[in-house]
């Protein structure tokens, strides 16, 4: 069993998709864990397969090329395989807006939680994110209760024995999993921890969902998110 598996979902990354790696390497290798960087590749179109090939004899990662499903259901795949073995799991995206330095923050802290959750401090977004990141937290807050600050921060470390078992509530194509499990871990009373670890924007690539579309999932998510409470 490793101390820990940071599980990273991938689309369309080639320009940063080795830094990212890399950096992730270097940073757990000067803390005293065993790890593993289990890397989805989530049907990119670019060459970030290509990019991801060279760690093929890397025994610190693994990489598994998947047809195109979605951020959400890769993030499940990534999570029910990580949770069978390891203690803990912790949850990144690729895009390098949180950097690998700060998870020595929530290792540090975790000591008494079922999962430490980073906050994303000096966040700029549009509008529209900002309204979107508001409901997914009121939906939270009304409907599991109150104790996580970042619903839907891919940054969190959590027991993977807990979160074994919260992965039985959710449906492999739920849009946004982080917010209904952040929920389920204050809903089912799981001491949890909220940090703020640095956040700043994408250098390369672009966001995927935009405009109408991202309102088009805030609606899914917040649906899902009701949902999973009340059959939880």
């Amino acid at each position: 069993m490793k101390d820990v598996i940071v599980v990273m979902p991938v689309y369309n990354e080639e320009a940063c998709i080795n830094e990212v790696i890399d950096g992730w390497k270097e940073a757990l290798n000067k803390l005293p864990v065993t790890y593993s960087l289990l890397v989805l590749n989530d049907g990119s179109r670019d060459n970030t397969a290509g990019k991801l090939a060279q760690y093929h004899n890397d025994p610190a990662v693994t990489v598994i090329n998947k047809q195109n499903s979605g951020h959400g259901p890769t993030i499940l795949t990534g999570y029910r395989l990580a949770a069978q073995s390891s203690h803990w799991v912790f949850q990144v995206d690729s895009d390098n807006e949180m950097r690998a330095q700060y998870f020595q923050k929530l290792w540090q802290e975790r000591n008494g939680c079922a999962a430490v959750f980073g906050i994303r401090s000096a966040r700029e977004q549009a509008l529209p994110r900002r309204i979107v990141s508001f409901i997914s937290r009121m939906a939270v807050d009304l409907c599991y209760g109150r104790g996580v600050k970042d619903v839907n921060c891919p940054f969190r470390l959590m027991r993977a024995d807990i979160l074994k078992q919260l992965l039985e509530r959710i449906p492999p194509d739920t849009f946004a999993p982080n917010v209904a499990i952040a929920g389920l871990f204050v809903l089912k009373g799981r001491p949890v921890k909220n940090i703020a670890v640095p956040h700043s924007n994408r250098q390369t690539g672009e966001v995927s969902i935009k405009k109408w579309k991202l309102f088009k999932a805030a609606v899914t998510s917040f649906a899902q998110t009701i949902r999973i409470r009340f059959n939880a």
